[in-house]
């Protein structure tokens, strides 16, 4: 009898396995057993061959209509040309040098097909297709597949469905079911009245009806939210039991000073979210919340007043941000916003006074004419300006730090850190995240802050050991902004009116940004074919429309380029000379996506706009809007009005509700990247569990698991729950759940 963590090369050769390995990641008989159908058809069902993606991998169910050989001009061979429909669709096979299949490829015949979508003479087809056929002239088929329905497995060009589908025939014949141990605990089992776990694995590869299918997912679904929620629940009892500083906020502080020269009032938004923030602080728990919130909410300023509230404690606090841009930007937008309270004062000198009887200074603030300095940390910071960054967090000069990936080099310590802040979290792995946490002699409170809108289901399931705190009122003086798509091959004159309305906004005093997909100057690319089989040539860049730009429609203007490839210190004087109003147009790359705040920019103009995903564009478009001038954003796309990506590009124009286009994106997008995989480079451990689809499960998971966990920490009667969780927090996944 075979066993789950058998290598498969006992169950299907040394040959199949290492290809099962290399391009589905399939190592161990439990692999295998997990590795369910994406899909399942009937005897006599065909596959819309109209959707086909180009580039794609696909099997499809299709009725052979015609069958041809084509000897080659010139040279000897031949192709031979099937031609497959689905009665609506039609789609080419082509073999080259293999005549002899003819026989059996004849008209009338139905099968599956399985290849990479490819172009010829701009027609699709799939080239030396695997294939099976499924009629009565071949019994043996027709006798396999008769009578229920057939998987469609996740497949790969050298391993096609079929071929998964015997390996899983003979690993459910012989494997030892008394291995598979039943993560849910059977009174949950029971009260939910979901199958037993054999059977569901048996009837989600094998079903006999539609009806079985979804019987054995509905139970699977519960095995995969139950796991990952038992998780979440231990995490947040395990960070709930550590001890931490309690910061409670100081009346008289530097706070209190920095809020009294506030020139505007804060949303009821942002006062509700302080509220919760500060409660948290002055817990002897760590702080471990989410602040996530709409494009311009104003989450720079409610993180800022809880590093202000720890620094009024004695402490430090760090903000953590992915990119040099955006650090100086937070870096240069914190110290306008606290003018004077900004570098001025020391958290030495008021450690030296407490109990000294001196006057209390810096962060331990006795009055509004002190403050604290504010520090910046980056990579490509000269030796000098390091060092004494460096020795102003040690010995507690700096009271707030913003940096990149330097501040968590070992050369950085500090006196006191009592915060941290994470902002755009997604772009950092859990051990950058934990080595600024461990340069606290406890562990610190921690603030996550993402300016990408969640949907709640995602939250639970992703960011489900942290509170959640959001944010959806934007301040008052922000204005609307439009949205329109710029179809540039079908209406060029539309294009030609975007750069004069650039010129007519910088007439009034204005500046705008047109943001490109990538810098220039890097190897060409081939042109890529699109979805509807035509040449597509290489994203435009910013170097190169910056030029055309300036000696074109934009000429006159003060135009200038920013992109990563720019040196620091070139990087951060064009932002400020844009941010002074010096410059007229900014060509940029998405080093502009997050963070940055020049209220006098008015429009954006992205070039390339289909080339970007939903989130990606709205939180460009935030960029402008952000004064008392209206804002307009252009979306600019050669792609056909009925391609889905200018669907796409609709729907962001049509909305900018960030929580509604986060459900399309995600939608559009595998879910895997969503759970970490595009970050982390690991597998999502969600097979059958869709996190929108699925909020009901996922929300009752964490309530039973919540129960479970306070009533048996350690999970000491559930053996089968505990190897679950091993699996799930396996090294190679350890990133998915981890953000703490």
């Amino acid at each position: 009898m075979s066993t789950l963590d058998e290598p498969l090369k006992k169950l299907v050769g040394g040959t199949t396995a290492k290809v099962l390995g290399d391009s589905l990641g399939l190592h161990t008989n439990g692999d295998l057993l997990h590795h369910y159908p994406r899909r399942y058809v009937e005897r006599g069902e065909l596959t819309s061959l109209d959707e086909l993606e180009l580039d794609e991998h696909v099997t499809v169910m299709a009725r052979i209509e015609k069958t041809e050989v084509i000897p080659f001009r010139g040279r000897k061979g031949n192709r031979l040309q099937v031609v497959v429909t689905d009665g609506r669709g039609r789609l080419t096979l082509a073999f080259f040098n293999q005549a002899h299949r003819a026989h059996e490829l004849r008209p009338g015949r139905q099968g599956m097909f399985a290849g990479k979508v490819g172009v010829f003479n701009r027609v699709r087809q799939l080239a030396n297709p695997d294939y099976q056929l499924m009629d009565d002239e071949d019994a043996g088929a027709a006798a396999d597949f008769a009578g229920r329905l057939i998987p469609v497995y996740p497949a790969s060009a050298n391993m096609p469905s079929w071929k998964l589908s015997k390996a899983v025939d003979a690993l459910l014949g012989g494997l030892d079911w008394t291995q598979v141990l039943d993560p849910l605990p059977e009174p949950l089992r029971e009260a939910r009245k979901l199958l037993p776990l054999r059977d569901a694995l048996q009837q989600i590869h094998r079903p006999r009806t539609r009806a079985e299918r979804e019987d054995a997912a509905a139970r699977l679904k519960w095995d995969e939210a139950f796991v990952l929620q038992v998780a979440l629940a231990q995490r947040r009892a395990a960070d709930s039991a550590q001890p931490a500083v309690p910061r409670l906020p100081r009346r008289g502080g530097v706070l209190d000073a920095f809020d009294a020269r506030l020139p505007f009032t804060l949303t009821e938004g942002q006062q509700q979210v302080s509220a919760e923030i500060f409660a948290d602080l002055a817990r002897e728990h760590p702080m471990h919340r989410l602040l996530q919130g709409e494009v311009g909410s104003g989450k720079t300023m409610v993180g800022l007043r809880a590093m202000l509230a720890v620094v009024d404690t004695g402490g430090q606090a760090a903000m953590l941000a992915p990119t040099e841009v955006l650090a100086q930007q937070h870096h240069r937008s914190i110290v306008e916003m606290m003018g004077d309270l900004a570098d001025r004062g020391s958290l030495r000198e008021a450690q030296a006074g407490k109990g000294g009887g001196g006057r209390r200074e810096g962060g331990m603030l006795g009055g509004s004419e002190h403050g604290t300095k504010v520090a910046l940390l980056t990579g490509s910071m000269g030796v000098p300006a390091r060092r004494q960054t460096l020795l102003d967090l040690a010995v507690g000069d700096a009271g707030i730090v913003i940096g990149t990936h330097a501040l968590i080099e070992d050369k950085v310590q500090f006196l006191d850190l009592g915060l941290v802040v994470v902002d755009e979290q997604h772009r950092f792995g859990v051990e950058q995240r934990d080595a600024l946490r461990a340069k606290a002699e406890r562990p610190p409170h921690l603030l996550v802050m993402t300016a990408t809108p969640i949907p709640r289901t995602v939250a639970m399931t992703v960011f489900g050991d942290l509170e959640t705190s959001v944010l959806d009122q934007l301040p008052a003086g922000r204005s609307p902004i439009a949205s329109h798509v710029v179809p540039a091959l079908e209406r060029p004159n539309f294009l030609a009116r975007a750069w004069e309305r650039i010129r007519e906004e910088v007439g009034k005093g204005h500046q705008a940004y047109v943001v490109c997909p990538r810098i220039g100057d890097e190897d060409e690319k081939p042109a890529k074919k699109s979805g509807d089989g035509e040449d597509r040539r290489p994203p435009l860049a910013v170097l190169d429309v910056a030029a055309e730009l300036a000696a074109g429609p934009l000429t006159g203007l003060r135009v200038e380029v920013l992109h990563g490839r720019m040196q620091p210190d070139a990087k951060d004087d064009v932002m400020r000379r844009f941010t002074a109003g010096e410059l007229d147009v900014l060509v940029a790359t998405t080093v502009i996506e997050v963070g940055v705040n020049v209220p006098n920019a008015t429009v954006m103009v992205i070039m390339d706009a289909d080339r970007f995903g939903v989130s990606q564009l709205h939180q460009l478009r935030g960029r402008v809007g952000r004064g008392s001038a209206p804002g307009l954003c252009l979306l600019v796309s050669e792609m056909p009005a009925a391609s889905a990506a200018r669907q796409r590009l609709d729907a962001v124009a049509a909305t900018l509700d960030g929580f509604e286009l986060s459900r399309i994106d995600l939608e559009q997008r595998r879910e895997g990247d969503v759970l970490g995989q595009a970050q982390s480079g690991v597998k999502s451990s969600l097979r059958v569990l869709s996190v929108l689809e699925d909020e009901e499960v996922i929300a009752a998971a964490r309530e039973e698991a919540v129960r479970l966990v306070a009533a048996d920490p350690a999970l000491e009667g559930q053996p089968g729950l505990l190897s679950a969780l091993r699996s799930l927090l396996a090294a190679d996944r350890a990133d998915y759940l981890e953000k703490g």
